[in-house]
């Protein structure tokens, strides 16, 4: 296999047949294919509701556009926001602080724990006292045990994280 550009390789033969067509979308549309264009994907989606559709917004004392899903236990004094996404069955601790991330269904994040620019993957646990921003990435059933520091870091599918990541990089 070869790197592909659909874009230079791909669509001009598929125009060349006559079989490249268009489908007008209402709204917007960005590649959220990379963490980062996620994450913007997610604060600009969540600007769009809060103008158009803002009682999907969660409502309460939160800063910012918020979405956390009605299953969701969240913690005492906890600062969330903005725009932060928070799905089903996730349990938040006390003295959270979570901005722009989104934390995937069944996600536990402990007491004190700080996410910010991250995506936290589903059947997750983040230690008490951790700390994990820089557009890290944590797949399904990542632990990250407590006092943890994760900068950047992609960790991949059922991994245990103990020792702090400082630098971006894959965990395998």
């Amino acid at each position: 296999l070869k790197p592909t550009s659909i874009e230079k390789e791909v669509f001009p033969f598929i125009a060349q047949e006559s079989q490249l067509h268009t489908f007008d979308l209402e709204g917007f549309w960005m590649d959220v294919g990379q963490p980062k264009d996620f994450l913007a994907g997610t604060c600009l989606y969540l600007a769009h509701l809060s103008k158009k559709q803002p009682e999907l917004l969660s409502p309460g004392h939160f800063k910012g556009n918020v979405m956390i899903h009605p299953t969701a236990k969240i913690g005492k004094e906890c600062r969330i926001g903005p725009n932060v996404v928070i799905g089903p069955n996730v349990v938040v601790g006390d003295g959270v602080r979570l901005q722009r991330c989104v934390i995937m269904e069944g996600v536990k994040v402990k007491d004190f724990a700080w996410i910010n620019s991250s995506i936290i993957g589903w059947n997750s646990s983040v230690g008490h006292w951790s700390r994990i921003e820089g557009n890290s990435v944590l797949g399904d059933d990542v632990t990250v045990e407590d006092e943890i520091y994760i900068n950047g870091g992609s960790i991949l599918p059922h991994k245990s994280i103990s020792a702090n990541i400082t630098e971006p990089r894959i965990v395998m």
